[in-house]
């Protein structure tokens, strides 16, 4: 029986920004882009959710609902080193840590001697250190697993944390509504529900064989899920399945040859992105991501090796004739095989030579992102 505990700073940008100036203290405020150049909020503090604000919220929808909102451009050097900080705290108590981004983390804490072998007392413990060390707060999940460990981080948020014991993970679980489920987003979730499917324990009435008649292969995680079963270990080592840039512009893009134009710079900006990343495995497939002017999106991909302009050009036009409306963001990247590179001799591929033209695999659009 695994102990895991996953950790989450509360409001974490917003945090670092009211630690380093603390007359910001009380007061909304949001890290994000600015409006009149299509900027969106990337968090924003407990004050500013009181009127409804939220991240991933643009901003000049942000400034309607709040109109005393304090805007503050993100400072990802500053949060760095705060994350920097809290991941030595985090490994002084065990090495099996995998950060899932600058403020969140999963730990295993199974057979750690530390607090008397207590996963609740370590998260306790650990959360204290952040507060006095680095001055600002966090929550915590304790479980059996990495889901249910997640889903408790935000039972008690702020500055809290909850334990789901052993014992209690079937009743736990069965009362969860399916949209805390890992991987459940909008669509499914609404999907889910016309099927009458509001909590776990209404989709334990489905066979396996029905979810993935509905679902495809996702059915099969759902069925573990809405069980509370997750057998995914904590790894230290966790794998980039993907790497990709993407811009929202200040105007709309009108139509398609106006992505197309845009499209040479979105690349030059990938490629100088890829040349640092220095990741080692090969490409697998080439993707382009639309979010049109309503804020609907599209992701159109399909396997290439040497993704080029022209690949990436015969996906825009596939995502836009999606829509064919004026586009507000536009992104393109590549997602890599999965699992460790074999040493074959062939080693790192360039991305800057000619590749093949694109293949006739395609794969549907994700609709489950979250």
């Amino acid at each position: 029986m695994r102990k895991i505990i996953h950790c989450d700073c509360d409001c974490f940008y917003a945090a670092v920004e009211t630690r380093d100036d603390p007359t910001l203290a009380g007061k909304p405020l949001a890290v994000g882009g600015r409006a009149e150049q299509r900027g969106v909020i990337a968090t924003c503090n407990y004050e500013a959710r009181a009127f409804g604000v939220h991240s991933a919220m643009s901003t000049a929808r942000a400034l309607k609902l709040c109109p005393q909102l304090i805007l503050l451009p993100p400072d990802f050097t500053r949060y760095r080193e705060t994350s920097r900080r809290i991941l030595a705290i985090y490994r002084d108590y065990t090495p099996l840590v995998e950060p899932l981004s600058l403020d969140e983390a999963y730990l295993d804490v199974t057979g750690v001697d530390r607090c008397r072998g207590s996963a609740t007392l370590m998260a306790q413990e650990i959360r204290a250190r952040i507060r006095d060390e680095v001055g600002i707060t966090a929550s915590a999940g304790i479980a059996p697993n990495k889901f249910l460990a997640k889903v408790a981080s935000d039972w008690n948020k702020p500055d809290g944390q909850f334990v789901v014991r052993p014992q209690d993970v079937d009743a736990f679980v069965a009362a969860l509504p399916v949209k805390k489920i890992f991987g459940v987003g909008k669509v499914t979730a609404a999907k889910l529900n016309r099927l009458g499917v509001d909590t776990c324990g209404d989709l334990r009435a489905w066979s396996l064989a029905q979810l993935a008649h509905e679902f495809g292969s996702f059915g099969a995680s759902l069925h573990r899920l809405c069980r509370g079963i997750d057998d995914r270990p904590v790894r230290p080592d966790r794998i980039r399945k993907s790497l990709s840039v993407e811009t929202t512009y200040v105007q709309d893009l009108p139509d398609l040859a106006a992505c197309r134009a845009a499209l040479p710079a979105l690349i030059a900006e990938f490629r100088h992105r890829f040349a640092r990343a220095n990741e080692p495995r090969p490409v697998h497939k080439a993707v382009v991501k639309i979010k049109f002017a309503d804020f609907s999106q599209t992701t159109a991909e399909c396997v290439s090796a040497l993704p080029d302009e022209g690949v990436w050009g015969a996906l825009l036009e596939e995502g836009h004739a999606r829509g064919a409306r004026p586009v507000r963001l536009l992104g393109v990247g590549v997602r890599f095989v999965d699992g460790p590179t074999e040493s074959d001799g062939h080693g790192q591929i360039g991305l800057f030579d000619d590749a093949p033209a694109c293949d006739d695999s395609r794969e549907p659009e994700n609709q489950t992102t979250n």
